[in-house]
């Protein structure tokens, strides 16, 4: 609002009643400003504890579950306690969330011949997403039984992933697991929905 002074001439009323109006407006707009603020960082808040407690977000980094999941491939998973063979299930190991898939459970008899083929309970799994077979890595002793509560996995890229065939790696408890993967984003025409 202008200063009166003499050498200025006093303002009308109009001049008065605009000038509030605007000053009313101004501070109408600054709430709603600050309003729209405060709901985007509680939505952004909300939205970040949803991902990071239900739905967690993965980057591929390494080359194991080639060539289902390649570096770069974003992918979501679900927050579940229900994994059945051929479910593709993300989880810590030496503090980083890897992905590996499920490939037996708790109490199931595994055997993998000389040419890496995967029998549990006495049958030979179809494994229609491996595009290589490969003993790989292994130091573990065949028939071997799945610990309770836990479960046997393996990379889809048999040769070069570390996986429970490995003592030092093992069995992956259900405790440890982050979740099933479920959605493929990135690269968009990639986009896969794996099911629930």
């Amino acid at each position: 609002m202008a200063k009166w002074t003499k050498e200025t001439p006093f303002p009308d009323l109009d001049d008065i009643q605009n000038e509030m109006r605007r000053s009313k407006n101004q501070s109408k707009y600054h709430q709603a400003l600050k309003s729209t603020a405060g709901t985007i960082v509680v939505v952004a808040a909300i939205a970040v504890l949803v991902a990071s407690i239900f739905l967690p977000v993965l980057r591929v980094t390494g080359t194991s579950m080639q060539p289902n999941f390649a570096p770069g491939n974003v992918l979501v998973a679900l927050k579940t306690k229900d994994y059945v063979p051929g479910d593709v299930c993300s989880f810590y190991y030496n503090n980083k969330l890897i992905i590996k898939r499920v490939i037996a459970t708790g109490g199931d008899v595994l055997e993998i011949d000389e040419d890496g083929r995967v029998s549990v309970n006495g049958l030979v799994l179809d494994e229609s997403y491996v595009r290589t077979y490969d003993l790989g890595l292994c130091d573990i002793d065949f028939p071997y039984t799945v610990p309770a509560e836990q479960l046997f996995v393996m990379g889809d890229n048999r040769a070069s992933s570390v996986d429970s065939r490995v003592q030092a790696f093992g069995c992956i408890s259900k405790e440890e697991l982050m979740g099933k993967v479920v959605l493929r984003v990135w690269p968009l025409q990639n986009f896969a929905y794996y099911g629930l």
